[in-house]
């Protein structure tokens, strides 16, 4: 008895490939994504949004080899300027699902359970590999204000006149540079 389910999105039923080796087939499905699919609230694909799924099922010696396509739209934040981004992602990957009766000394080998495979797992690991680690809106984004937080894309001419405090003192002896001292007027 399987302990998948047949009617959950990523779960594929490999019964119409058979088990001899040579067949294949290819499915496209567009299923809802699963929950936590992304880089914590940085960058993720939305829960239940479209996923898209190109996948190519080979029949092979030792189980099922999955070669898959996966495209979904993304949302976060960036990594600068803390600006909302939406984008699309697209991941490939590959995995030999062996057959239940198939001996292999690798434990966290994937298997079929019965005629079924699951590719959340495998998919998971190819989408959140593929999103970067730290978004930008777009390359050269300045990001924020260091001091103030204004965003720099927005002014940017934006500055501080600020005076480091290691010459402070400096300024009562000499005066502000915008004001002229004694001896220039």
């Amino acid at each position: 008895m399987t302990r998948l389910d047949p009617r959950a999105p990523l779960v594929v039923d490999t019964r119409d490939l058979g088990r001899r080796a040579g067949s294949m087939s290819e499915l496209d499905r567009t299923v809802p994504a699963p929950a936590d699919l992304g880089v914590a609230d940085v960058i993720f694909v939305p829960e239940g949004s479209d996923l898209h799924l190109h996948l190519r099922l080979e029949s092979v010696v030792e189980g099922v080899l999955v070669t898959a396509t996966a495209r979904a739209a993304v949302s976060g934040e960036c990594g600068r300027c803390l600006e909302p981004l939406a984008r699309e992602v697209e991941a490939s990957f590959q995995e030999l699902y062996l057959y239940p009766d198939q001996h292999d000394d690798d434990e966290e080998a994937e298997r079929l359970e019965g005629d079924f495979l699951d590719l959340e797992p495998a998919l998971r690991d190819a989408v959140v590999l593929s999103l970067p680690l730290r978004p930008v809106c777009r390359d050269d984004c300045p990001g924020l204000c260091s001091q103030c937080g204004a965003r720099l894309a927005d002014d940017p001419e934006h500055q501080h006149d600020e005076v480091d405090p290691r010459w402070a003192a400096l300024t009562n002896v000499l005066g502000s540079p915008a004001e002229p001292t004694e001896k220039e007027s």
